[in-house]
This record gives C-alpha cells, structure tokens and sequence, in this order.
C-alpha cells in the first residue's frame, strides 16, 4: 500500500505565508498586464510545494484468514438418541466447507450448573479480533442454562444448527415441594407432578402413571398419578438423620420411546428430628447414683424425663397414712397402661417387684418393647433376689438372667472383643486396647449374671463376667447394666471413667438412633463432588463387597478395607450423578449423587428460543439438522446472511478482508535537483515571456 505524506520545512503558517505569497505575486502580474504571470506564480507555488516536504510512505500488506467460531455443545443431553451423530456429520461438514478460514472450536461439556454454552460462546468472541471474525456456528440442542452471558450482538452472522427430531417426546418426574426436616413417626409432605413433554404417543396421552415410593431403600409402595395433575405424597420419616426417599416411575413402554429414562426418578432426603425424647425414670429406691441418671436426661435439653422415686415400699408397716406419703399418687396406670406408647425409653433403676407395678403390667411393657419399645435395667443387689425383675413377665426379654450372687468386690470395668466393635462402646475414652488396660476407675460391686442367647456382651469385669448386655426382643430393644457402681465414674473415683458418654450411647441405641448400630451400612459425600465414602459397621470379623447399581441399571462392585475394629471402609467415585443403590447382605441404602435427575434432563426437547434473538441481531438464522444440513455460503457484510434455495436452506459467513500492515519506507517525490529545476524553469519561463512582449512593443513603435 502506497501513500502520500508531508515532511514541512517550515510551519504551516509560514507554507501558507508563501502559498498566500505566490497568489499575490501572480494576482499583481495579471493586474498589470504581465504575460508572465502564470509562470510567476507557479514558480512560487512550486517553492511552497517543495517546502512541504512530499515524499511517498510504501506498506507491505499481508492478508489475514477469516475467523469462524464452532460452538459444540457435548453436554449429557446431546448423548440422548441420535443427537450425537447428528452433531458429528454436521461439524464434519462446515470443517469441510471452510478449508480458507480459521476454524476456531469450542467444545461445551458436562457442569454441575448445564450447559454453559452462552458464557463458552462469550468468551471465545471477547478472544478474537473482530475485524477477523466471520461468523458463530453453534451446534446444540438450545437448552442452555446461562443465556443471559450470550453477546446483545455480534460483528458477524450467528447461526444456531439444531439437533434433535420433530417425534421427540419425553415424560419426566418433577417435585415441586420437599421439606428438608421431619418428625420421627409423623407423616410429611411432598408434592409431585409427571409432565409429559413433546409428541407424547396417544396411547399413553392421559394415562395414569404408577409411581414406586421406597424410603431409605425399604418395601416399596405403588402410586398413582395423572400427567400434568399435582400429587400429594405423604412420607414418614422413621428414624434420626437422613431418610432417602426414592420415587421411581414406570417407564413407559411405548412407540417411539421416550427420550430417557434418567428423569423418571427422584430422590429426596429428609432430616429425621425428634420432636422431644420422652423417658421415664422409674428408681426403686433412693441411692447414690440415682442423680447421675437424673443428672443425664436433665442436661439434654430435647429430653422430656418423669422420675418417680419409690420411697417406701407399699408393705412396710409404719402406719403411715397412703395419702400423706407423696404429694402426687404413682400414676401407675396412667403410665405404664394408657400412655406407655408416648415414651420412647423405661429405664428401670435399682428396681424391686413390689407390688406396685401388677403383672398385667409387666406383660404390657413386655408388649410395649415388642412392638419398638426400649427398656434400659441398671441394676443392684436387688437384682439377684426374689424382687428382681427377672421373675416378672418382663425377664422374658432381659437380656442376662441373674444367678442369685452379689459380688462385692473391686474391679476394673474393661471392653469385650464384642464391645470393641460395638458402636455403643467402641472407642469411648481411655478404654485401651486388648494389649493395653483401660484407665478407667474400679467399680466396688456388680451381680452375677449369665448372658442369654442371641445377647451381646459389651462390657465385663476383666475376668469375663458380663457387666453390659445388650439385645433386641422383636422391634425394640432392651439393655441390662448388671451393676449399681457407674456413679464412682461419675465421682472421679480412681480417676473416674466416661459415664456420661456411656450412659448416654445406652439410651440412645436403646431408641434405635442410626449412628448407634451395631450392624449398619451408612454413606458419606466427604466433598461436593461425586465421591462416596461407603463405610460398614458390623460384629463380624469381615465385611464382603458392596454391590452398587446405577441409576442406568448397571452394577459393579465395591471391596471394603478393614480401617478399625468392627468398621470397613471404602471411597468410590461415581461416572456421573444421580440416585444409587447400594446392597450388602440384608442392608440397603440410596444415596443422590448431585441431583438425581441432573439438570440436563429436566428439559430434553431441543428448542432454539434462548438463541434465537442473538441470531436475528446478527441476520442469522436457527435451523433444524432433521431437515438437513444446510450449505454455508459467502456473502458481503450487511447483507442477509441465510435464506432458501433451490438446494434446501443455506447459511453465510461474512468475508472481513483483514490483513496485517507489514514494514514502511518512504521517499522523497521529487529529488531537491529536480524541485529547483522545475522552480527555475517556471521563473525563467515568465522573464522570457514578458521580455518577448517588451520586444515587440519596441518593433512596432520603430515602424511608425
């Protein structure tokens, strides 16, 4: 590229001083009838001209290639059927048709958030000069999750190529209202809907949709449901912490299938919170570690606790009038037969059978563990005579039977093989290790029992004796301390031991609290991501694999490692998000990995509505692949840039002729010789032209 340029001698006031000078000059001449005029003032045009410095500025230009971007959108709803293959041919195509531009590819993957496709296109614009860039092609479904990071505009064509077909349909599982939190035992609510999407066959148009509602991976029950109609679902949560709700819907069996199946599901997880723990204390007699049990249920504020204390037996023969022996009667009946069901724990404290509680009574408690009740016995001597409550009703269920001895002697309350791998024991402070005694204080008596079978015996003397037994009678659970010494903990006897914290784990298996058992399967999400910890509690010396089913159906299995007595352990990473179920042995557990139907799925039909604005900003166009693949044209800026032809539908790119300016050189446009020749010669012009003239006047005046 060449140009003309100025390098001035003198300023621009003095260039015109002399310009303004040659005009006079020539201006004057004329005025008094010179014939050299003209030359005058061209000899002094040239000298401003000169002056002025013209010289020629000489560019090498290198054109630049176009710049075309491809926007793939390779997220989980391109996999559904048929769309993959239809974005292969369609970007094996414009590679193809674009051999002389630079093909700029952005590829769009899986994100937790969608598909990101705006704030990709965005981006990859903002990196590119725009004097280069001819056009954006995107190749998606339109189900963009960020439209509003897309440009207002752009300095080229944008076109959108849909993936997809006109029969697609698909039926999916929505929850619009899930509570995070629940009563144990009380009903909750959660409201659902099946929506139907695209071209739904008729013969499944309308039609009641049975939807499969399991909780923590338990029996499941049927419902049904109306497409497009709201559903109403009532749950209960039946234990404390995470309650999985799992809601499967049958998929349907039609011609042409729906587009997947990865919707159908849903999985909620709700908090199980008690609303308050309800114990009742019942103490025999007064002694000196009734107030560490009182002292316990008292300091957790979620615990509504009734103590009674027997203070005197009813055969005692003092004469002391019934009614000025307690402010209150024992509301014996009330309690124990009318609203026995309220409490979630009995704990029966040095308790002697004397007649205040009748065998009908008994047998109703007996009942009330059956049906998942808990009872917790902390017993004394009273326990090896004939007022034990091993011979009422409820020694049925007690897990140890007393042998009639009282052993009064100190001992060291140490951890079985059992109570190491006990949740309700294992690892409680300063219980040592099978090579290493416990630290904890003596304790000065306990009774002689004999562990019933089927029992677990978590706690003994040292020499084998059982001190802490526990079992299970039909639903609910009984725990039996064969001893009235835990209050010397309590007391620092000996340096003392961790009452507390074992009376409380005792309460709280005896109400069946998940983290307390013994033969467990719980799942841990240690991150955000999709790596599951998998941990397996039990009383076996091992734990076989884990057998894990995705949600497309597929199943693998998982090894556990041994991490503690009693615990296996494992991390796994699953291939993509939603709900999975894990089996082992008579154990079952769901657990969501990300949403259970991510969010790629919740709308699956393509539709180019959030990209259509940008392509008519920018004169482009948004097409359908099932109708084939248009041809890619060129065509001037400012001009439409897609249409219909003969062929079918084309789209354009808009050429930018860009091109980088390479080194410059500059010369002079005319040498300093030639600029004085050409002056000179104009000045010698007019003398010779206005001398001519003088010399003719003077030879006509001599004719005359």
């Amino acid at each position: 590229m060449t140009r003309l340029v100025f390098d001035p001698a003198l300023p621009v006031w003095g260039l015109a001083l002399v310009a303004g000078l040659a005009l006079l000059v020539a201006a004057l001449a004329f005025w008094r009838g010179l014939r050299g005029w003209p030359w005058r003032g061209l000899a002094l045009a040239l000298v401003a001209a000169a002056l002025s410095g013209p010289a020629l500025e000489q560019a090498a230009r290198q054109p630049l290639r176009d710049i075309v971007i491809l926007a793939e959108d390779r997220s989980a709803s391109q996999r559904l059927p048929g769309r993959a293959a239809q974005m292969d041919a369609a970007v094996a195509t414009i590679t193809q048709a674009l051999p002389d531009a630079d093909l700029r590819r952005v590829t769009v993957g899986d994100d937790p958030d969608g598909t990101l496709l705006g704030a990709a296109i965005a981006k990859a614009v903002a990196a590119e000069p725009s004097v280069r860039l001819a056009g954006v092609i995107a190749v998606s479904d339109g189900r963009l999750h960020d439209a509003g990071a897309l440009p207002q505009t752009l300095p080229a064509p944008f076109h959108l190529l849909l993936t997809g077909r006109p029969g697609d349909w698909d039926r999916r599982l929505v929850v619009d209202e899930a509570p995070g939190f629940g009563l144990i035992g009380q009903p909750v609510t959660l409201r659902l809907r099946v929506q139907d999407q695209g071209a739904v066959p008729p013969a499944l148009a309308g039609q009641p949709v049975t939807l499969s509602v399991t909780v923590d991976g338990g029996p499941a029950r049927q419902v049904q449901a109306l497409p497009g109609q709201p559903l109403a679902l009532r749950v209960t949560p039946d234990h404390g912490g995470p309650n999985v709700v799992a809601i499967q819907m049958t998929v349907p069996q039609a011609s042409p299938p729906q587009l997947t199946a990865r919707n159908d599901a849903a999985a909620i997880t709700i908090q199980g919170v008690r609303d308050r723990l309800r114990v009742l204390l019942v103490s025999g007699q007064p002694h000196a570690g009734e107030r560490t049990w009182r002292n316990l249920l008292k300091s957790d504020p979620a615990v509504d606790l009734i103590h009674f204390t027997i203070l005197r037996p009813p055969d005692r023969g003092d004469g002391v009038p019934v009614d000025e022996m307690a402010l209150i009667p024992f509301p014996v009946d009330d309690l124990f037969m009318q609203r026995i069901d309220d409490f979630d724990l009995i704990i029966f404290d040095r308790y002697r059978v004397r007649g205040i509680l009748p065998p009908d009574y008994f047998d109703r408690i007996t009942r009330y563990v059956r049906d998942g009740g808990a009872v917790l016995v902390a017993g004394g001597p009273e326990m090896a005579t004939v007022e034990g409550l091993n011979l009422s009703p409820l020694g049925a269920i007690l897990p140890a039977q007393p042998s009639g001895q009282v052993v009064d002697a100190p001992f060291r309350p140490v951890l079985t093989a059992a109570g190491r791998r006990h949740p309700v024991t294992a690892g409680l402070p300063g219980a040592g290790t099978p090579d290493q005694p416990a630290s904890w204080g003596r304790w000065l008596r306990r009774v002689a029992v004999t562990a019933r079978a089927g029992a677990q015996v978590v706690m003994s003397d040292g020499a084998g004796a059982p001190l802490l037994i526990l079992s299970r009678a039909g639903k609910g659970r009984v725990a039996m301390l064969a001893s009235d010494q835990v209050w010397l903990w309590d007391r620092g006897f000996e340096g003392g031991g961790p009452q507390l914290e074992l009376l409380r784990r005792i309460a709280h298996w005896s109400m069946q609290e998940t983290e307390l058992e013994e033969e467990a399967l719980s799942l841990d999400t240690p991150g955000d991501g999709l790596v599951l910890r998998v941990t397996r509690r039990t009383l076996a010396d091992h734990a076989g694999p884990v057998t894990i089913t995705a949600p497309d159906g597929s199943t693998r299995h998982l090894r556990l490692a041994r991490v503690a007595e009693g615990r296996f352990q494992a991390d796994w990473t699953a291939p993509a998000p939603g709900l999975y179920r894990l089996r082992q042995g008579d154990l079952d557990r769901v657990v969501v990995l990300g949403p259970a139907a991510p969010r790629e799925y919740a709308q699956t039909l393509a539709d180019g509505a959030a990209m259509a604005p940008l392509a008519q900003a920018t004169g482009g166009a948004v097409l359908a692949l099932s109708d084939g693949m248009p041809r890619i044209r060129q065509v001037a800026p400012g001009r439409r840039a897609h249409g219909r032809g003969v062929g079918g539908d084309w789209i354009a790119i808009t050429p930018r002729d860009a091109a980088r300016q390479g080194a410059t050189g500059r010369r002079p446009l005319l040498p300093d010789g030639l600029w004085l020749l050409l002056i000179a010669g104009a000045a010698l012009a007019g003398w010779l032209a206005e001398g001519r003239g003088r010399a003719m006047r003077w030879r006509g005046y001599d004719g005359r």
